[in-house]
């Protein structure tokens, strides 16, 4: 064969062979690309990948300066983040994943010009982020709340269903039940913490020094100790006089809301720190609300001093008669005349 011939045979066979190579180059990048995009499927990326925004406006949105926030509260994190990390997580993972999918959609037929154009304006248009509503948080119930008036209750079945009652470890102490006293209609309660050795004994409280000095105060605003309730938060006796333990409250409780509930009082006066913080649920030290009124369960309620408290501290008798002058005035009582 002439040899311009031959070279122009191996020309062509060279041409075919790179053709082919190309084609079959081709052919494996193609697969590697559908098996690569069927894997992103399977992980459920595919979104990400088709509908994210380009690089370069993630690149500028991650770089841009953080506007000023209103500081953070339990409720709106709890609103707020779910929105938000459904709304960054696409364009964080193209951001930094290197060597991944184009900005624009992957089709591996040929697209339109008319797809093309589309492509290419939603690669020029930022996305835009879905608005987020931040809802304050519901207010979680009170404590009493999930205590269930009952309907026809009276003290008497109150006091039945509290039998000869063995519910918490204050039962092994204890000589009698102090269930509570006074007028079952009455439009003043006092409720203490709970009965010490006197009243342990008697079954009744506030009948030792303590409870002659609330007879005391009783009397001083215009009222007998008849005209009144009074009651305590345990009606057991704590060991040593010790204030109740939270579980011994929480298994007592029940059975004094159900107390104010059938009385129906104006006004409750918690004595001491120990009932004031269990009926409005605080932990302050009673100084800090002292003399000041609050709604519960329909009456008003004040804190003040414990008698016990006055007996070793005289100078707040004082302080408890302002308290006590408050009172009066709501019941429109006056004082004792002397």
């Amino acid at each position: 064969m002439d040899p311009a011939k031959r070279a122009s045979v191996g020309a062509r066979s060279d041409v075919r062979e790179d053709a082919r190579r190309d084609a079959s180059s081709d052919s494996q990048l193609e697969d590697q690309v559908k098996d690569w995009l069927r894997y992103g499927e399977d992980l459920g990326l595919g979104p990400y990948y088709r509908d994210r925004a380009p690089l370069q406006v993630i690149a500028e949105a991650t770089t841009a300066p953080l506007e000023p926030r209103d500081v953070a509260t339990p409720s709106n994190i709890s609103a707020a983040a779910p929105v938000a990390a459904s709304a960054t997580a696409p364009a964080v993972m193209a951001a930094v994943a290197p060597g991944r999918a184009p900005a624009a959609p992957i089709n591996v037929a040929p697209s339109s010009a008319s797809q093309k154009a589309a492509t290419m304006a939603a690669m020029k248009t930022p996305p835009v982020a879905p608005s987020s509503t931040i809802l304050p948080a519901a207010a979680a119930p009170s404590l009493f709340e999930a205590i269930d008036r009952v309907a026809g209750d009276s003290l008497p079945r109150i006091r039945e269903d509290i039998g000869d009652c063995t519910r918490c470890k204050l039962h092994k102490g204890r000589t009698n039940i102090v269930f509570g006293v006074g007028n079952p209609k009455a439009e003043l309660v006092f409720v203490g913490e709970g009965p010490g050795h006197d009243e342990d004994l008697k079954g009744e409280p506030f009948v030792g020094r303590a409870g002659k000095l609330l007879t005391q105060m009783i009397e001083a605003m215009g009222l007998r100790r008849e005209d009144v309730y009074i009651a305590n938060v345990v009606k057991c006796r704590p060991p040593e006089n010790r204030l109740p333990e939270k579980d011994e409250i929480s298994t007592c409780l029940p059975f004094l809301m159900r107390q104010l509930d059938v009385i129906k009082p104006k006004v409750i006066c918690c004595l001491g720190s120990c009932s004031s913080q269990t009926l409005l649920q605080t932990t302050q030290g009673i100084s800090k609300f002292r003399g000041e009124w609050f709604d519960f369960r329909g009456a008003k309620l004040i804190a003040t001093y414990h008698p016990a408290y006055l007996l070793r501290n005289p100078p707040a008798k004082s302080e408890v008669w302002k308290d006590l002058q408050k009172v009066m005035a709501v019941l429109g009582l006056q004082p004792k005349k002397r």
